[in-house]
């Protein structure tokens, strides 16, 4: 079996093959079930004009038999929309999505503990008329969990065909595949369910649950003992914090050790190539500009690495969802409510498929709010920014307490941008986007113990995105930027400089120190000279460009060792010359503006996209971009005092 993908409009099926669509609510496992059927080889394409994305596969028959195209279709609680996503699906089923074809049948993928409340989606597919069957998913949970249910009974009782799943593991998609492959033959219910009255839905439902021998899922005694504590207003919230500050030591304490194996192995990958390399010019480009430049930034790939596996861990055990109803007391103060929380949340990842998932916010004033808020969150761009300037500012054996002094640090970076992430939603919601909300409802999944393959997955697809923005974004943005470090070279006035004092008077007089100086008198009350001002500029193009810019300044500075030369840059002009650039109060500037700062062009590209305007992106950069000023200066003035 194979899967193929199509772009939007084009097909994923053979002329004339069926289409069959997935439908479920949110976390039901309809991804995983989804993957199993078209073997996990499936890519994406958005709807033609709309920004919703979509999955699309094809299961191949065996025997003769006709394949058949299969469409995974955002997560919906109902047929009747309340957000973009689900709005989405209702026009997918009704035809009205040009290049994507209607679904000849529908698989309802149900989640077995949620049964009872999933019954309202699958009353109003089967009144859509098409050919429909149920995935019953979960089903090993429920009954683990004291709970039961009869497939064949409740597969009498809706008129349809039910097949049992466990996605995660992809036990019964065999079978499932060999049903979806003969929907011609499905039954269909004598009667369509009653979806326009809720009295009469409620007893549709009661009686096919009866029929079922449906029992439902009693939460295990030490589930409820620990959803008493993490639940709790005071207790949850002091619990939050801590599992917070441990995610965050990790990060330092286990990924440090792999971060010098990676540093060291491109030191000598450098040398070897300057050693190698007869031009000058040549070898300077290959040791700083593509080894170095991107190498700088590539030594942070174990903690990004281990970042992703701490945010699968705590999504998959169950726990994500359980801060969200906690914070959801905290985000009423803001306006918003737990939904939004998730999405910030999840921005510690990345802020641009988050700002994208506000798609599922039934309310365009909370999607708003969101989207504007959430790049404050700290993301995964900024932490090898962060992990620079804390390991010059925190001495590595430094501790407090039982903590290591960097994590600390990192822990009240990531706070601080959580907090002002709801600040900054409390001001838009009470100021230019003032307005009602709607109802929060979440589903809490049981504690489970992560599946490796789903970690794995998430891993693999966060270090993929990583690498490919390194292998494009950050190594052009690194050639660049050697090149205007570099020129003019300017032969005749080095010519008799020993090659580290002819570098250092390139460096000066090169493109990049024009580019540098030219804005130096905005930046200059921060404490940051034109090399760091370069570092700036060249963020706009991904984060982590900051930290290739400083590691060729320094090369620059000093061959041999730049690590050494980086935190030994003096000025080197003005009432400050010969002091030390990467001071306390320096450095304290530069972390709290990268806390701010919305240094990133694919955000802004997401924010004109989903917003369909330009001013909300151009206040999102504007205000945090004063903001980011302000709390610099603050941040560098409070440090100067304390130190």
């Amino acid at each position: 079996m194979s899967a193929t993908c199509h772009d939007a409009g084009a097909a994923s099926a053979p002329a004339g093959a069926a289409e069959i669509a997935l439908v479920g609510a949110p976390n039901v496992g309809k991804s995983s079930v989804f993957n199993h059927l078209t073997g996990l080889r499936v890519k994406t394409a958005n709807y033609p004009g709309v920004t919703v994305t979509r999955s699309s596969g094809r299961i191949e028959a065996r025997g003769g038999m006709p394949s058949v195209g299969v469409t995974d279709l955002p997560g919906t609680y109902g047929l009747t929309p309340l957000s973009p996503d689900e709005q989405v699906v209702a026009d997918h089923l009704a035809g009205r999505l040009p290049g994507a074809p209607p679904p000849d049948a529908l698989v309802l993928v149900v989640d077995a503990t949620t049964l009872r409340r999933s019954m309202s989606l699958v009353a109003q597919a089967a009144a859509k008329g098409l050919p429909c069957a149920v995935a019953l998913t979960m089903t090993d949970e429920l009954r683990s969990a004291g709970g039961d249910v009869d497939a064949v009974e409740l597969g009498r009782a809706l008129g349809m065909p039910v097949v049992e799943v466990v996605g995660h593991r992809g036990r019964g998609v065999p079978a499932l595949r060999d049903a979806i492959l003969a929907w011609r033959t499905w039954e269909r219910p004598v009667l369509p369910p009653p979806v326009d009255d809720d009295d009469e839905l409620a007893a549709w439902t009661t009686s096919v649950l009866g029929a079922a021998g449906y029992r439902a899922a009693t939460l295990p005694r030490r589930s409820r003992g620990i959803d008493r504590v993490l639940l709790h207003p005071l207790g949850g919230l002091l619990a939050f914090l801590v599992v917070m500050a441990v995610f965050f030591q990790t990060i330092f304490a286990v990924a440090a050790p792999l971060q010098g194996l990676v540093e060291g192995a491109f030191s000598r990958l450098s040398d070897a190539a300057s050693a190698a390399i007869g031009p000058p010019l040549v070898a300077d480009f290959v040791s700083t500009a593509l080894i170095g430049g991107v190498g700088g930034v590539l030594v942070f790939l174990p903690q990004i690495a281990l970042l992703f596996v701490l945010l699968a861990l705590l999504e998959g055990s169950g726990y994500l969802a359980r801060a969200a109803v906690l914070m959801d007391r905290v985000m009423a103060v803001t306006g918003l409510d737990g939904r939004a929380f998730v999405s910030m949340l999840s921005s510690v990842a990345c802020a641009v498929p988050r700002i994208m998932s506000t798609r599922t916010m039934p309310s365009s004033r909370d999607r708003l709010a969101t989207m504007l808020s959430a790049p404050l969150m700290p993301c995964s761009a900024r932490l090898p920014v962060y992990l620079l300037l804390v390991g010059m500012l925190v001495p590595s054996g430094a501790t407090w307490g039982p903590f290591g002094a960097q994590g600390l640090v990192l822990f009240g970076l990531y706070l601080l941008g959580g907090l002002s992430t709801l600040v900054a939603a409390a001001v838009l919601t009470k100021t230019a986007l003032r307005g009602g909300g709607l109802p929060f409802y979440l589903e809490l999944p049981p504690y489970r113990v992560p599946s490796w393959r789903t970690v794995l997955h998430a891993v693999g697809g966060a270090v993929g995105t990583f690498l490919r923005k390194m292998a494009t974004v950050i190594l052009a943005a690194s050639v660049v930027l050697w090149a205007l470090l570099s020129f003019p070279s300017r032969p005749a006035e080095t010519a008799g400089m020993d090659p580290a004092d002819a570098s250092a008077y390139v460096l000066d007089h090169s493109w990049a120190a024009s580019l540098g100086h030219a804005v130096q008198p905005v930046f200059e009350p921060l404490g940051f000279d034109w090399r760091i001002d370069v570092g700036l500029l060249g963020s706009m193009a991904a984060r982590e460009v900051f930290v290739s810019t400083m590691g060729q300044v320094a090369t620059a500075e000093n061959p041999d060792s730049p690590s050494t030369a980086l935190q030994e840059l003096t000025w080197t002009e003005g009432p400050r010359a010969g002091q030390p650039l990467f001071t306390a109060p320096t450095i304290a500037a530069l972390l709290v503006f990268f806390v701010y700062a919305l240094q990133c062009f694919a955000t802004i590209a997401v924010l004109r996209r989903e917003s369909n305007s330009w001013r909300w992106p151009a206040l999102a950069f504007t205000y945090m971009g004063v903001l980011a000023w302000v709390m610099a200066w603050a941040a560098r003035s409070l440090v100067g005092v304390l130190g």
